[in-house]
């Protein structure tokens, strides 16, 4: 099966690239790097400093390869890691701040109808218009999944801030979008 090949083809990457494996390596960043970059991009507006993120990310994953327990997936251990290092970046920019005052949340519309490329560049557009702080907590919530109290414990943050960030998040891009949304469906 082509699965059970692909799976073990990796697994004997990963092991050639703890030995310092160049070949090896290189082969992992390119199966990987087209992906995480876009995980960078997600965090990171500015495309020479996300390529700078995923860069310092996969310097990180093969500093720490052998901390890899292949328990999950590997693409999902990198993932972490680039996020990690997004954030890390954002932080050291300065462009992360929170605010702690509370809101309350009217939720971002649940019918999503972003579909073609162009829809998904709009919002990817609007999420990067998004203040940093409320961008970062919106997008490990909402894209990444994790919950508020592992976003507090990364950004160094409350919970009760992770919250009013994503609350702020919602509303500010549900404005953005709205207009858009009638605009191209018609007032729904």
């Amino acid at each position: 099966m082509k699965v059970i090949q692909l799976h073990q083809n990796e697994k004997r990457l990963i092991k050639k690239a703890m030995k310092k494996d160049r070949k090896a390596q290189q082969s992992l960043y390119e199966t990987y790097s087209p992906k995480m970059l876009s995980v960078c991009r997600m965090y990171v507006k500015d495309l020479q400093f996300a390529e700078d993120v995923m860069l310092k990310g996969f310097m990180k994953v093969f500093v720490n390869l052998s901390s890899y327990k292949a328990e999950g997936s590997f693409e999902g251990w990198i993932r972490r890691i680039m996020v990690r290092e997004a954030i890390d970046f954002l932080r050291s920019q300065k462009k992360v701040q929170f605010s702690e005052e509370l809101e309350n949340d009217s939720a971002l519309a649940s019918e999503n109808s972003f579909g073609s490329v162009e829809e998904v560049d709009f919002l990817q557009q609007k999420i990067d218009e998004l203040p940093e702080g409320y961008k970062a907590v919106f997008m490990l919530y909402a894209v990444e999944g994790y919950k508020h109290q592992e976003i507090a414990k990364m950004l160094n943050i409350s919970e009760g801030t992770s919250k009013s960030q994503l609350s702020k998040a919602r509303k500010l891009l549900q404005q953005k979008v709205e207009p858009h949304r009638k605009e191209n469906h018609g007032g729904r």
